[in-house]
């Protein structure tokens, strides 16, 4: 039925995304129902339409954005796709800084949608981007809006009132465990203060890259970089690091045994959410598919090699 309703604009279709029970990669743990949110059936392909529309909302409606500003924020990528999405949708302008290294496919999607992109050092990942973003905002005083979704208090709230219900409508006292990466950390934190006051104890698991240079992009190894400043480390009830070759790997089983094309990212939610898994024997543990895998793949040789 939520599949043939009719909405009036585009920005209704965020949220209430579906939760797919991994019953393959998961085969070793029958004792463990391991489900995933496929937050990529989302508009914009990614969980990063949540945050990016609560941030919008929240700041027309109390006015620090407005038709003569320019919404401009840092963004590897998925942020920047549902900034541009919601800001064409809506008649306001975007601009976006992001590594000239990000995938051609998101330069590309962001770009179609009318958005000023403005690149950054590569060698300096998502933490040169913000550098170079609150740069801009300083030497141009009351031309931008500055979203600022690692500091925007609008990204986890988006979560708290979005994912975290929906994933209790789904499966209720079922759910013993969460586990989802941090990036923004908006996901994880919005999402553990929803869980944290349902009615049976859920214990939510924080994940991060395993190593300071590493693959899983959009996630952030904490103690090597610019800590968000929505991020509360005494929030989660426990943390968990994933190398990069687990997350790849299991992005690779989960499209060939599962079907599910996915990002790395959503790899490392998987395997952490499986481990999980083996250690507990019985439990209900979801995780957070963050985006497809198309988007990381190279124009034109996608059939034998990844972008990175």
């Amino acid at each position: 039925m939520s599949k043939a309703r009719r909405i009036g604009s585009i920005i209704e279709a965020v949220g209430n995304t579906p939760l797919v029970r991994l019953r393959n990669v998961a085969r070793d743990v029958p004792g463990v129902k391991v489900y995933l949110k496929l937050e990529y059936t989302n508009p914009g392909g990614s969980v990063k339409d949540r945050p990016a529309l609560q941030i919008i909302q929240d700041a027309i409606a109390d006015g620090r954005f407005t038709k003569d500003k320019i919404l401009i924020d840092a963004t590897s990528g998925n942020t920047g796709v549902a900034y541009s999405i919601f800001g064409a949708a809506l008649g306001y302008r975007i601009a976006l800084v992001m590594p000239s290294n990000v995938s051609q496919a998101r330069k590309d999607i962001t770009s179609a949608f009318g958005t000023e992109l403005i690149y950054s050092d590569p060698m300096e990942g998502s933490d040169g981007a913000i550098r170079r973003c609150r740069q801009i905002v300083e030497e141009n005083p009351g031309r931008y809006f500055y979203a600022d979704q690692y500091r925007n208090p609008s990204n986890p709230r988006a979560h708290y009132l979005g994912t975290g219900p929906e994933i209790l409508r789904q499966v209720g006292d079922e759910i013993t465990h969460f586990v989802a990466g941090l990036g923004t950390t908006g996901t994880v934190m919005g999402t553990t203060r929803a869980l944290h006051e349902h009615s049976r104890k859920v214990t939510c698991v924080a994940m991060q890259p395993a190593e300071a240079l590493h693959g899983l992009e959009g996630l952030k190894h904490m103690e090597s970089s610019i800590v968000p400043g929505i991020y509360d480390s005494s929030l989660p009830d426990e943390h968990m690091a994933v190398g990069t070759e687990d997350g790849w790997d299991m992005a690779d089983r989960l499209a060939s045994e599962e079907g599910l094309h996915v990002g790395h990212s959503t790899g490392a939610n998987v395997f952490a959410a499986v481990e999980i898994a083996k250690r507990i024997g019985q439990g209900c543990v979801v995780t957070v598919a963050c985006d497809r895998g198309d988007r990381y793949f190279a124009p034109m040789r996608w059939e034998k090699h990844y972008e990175w």
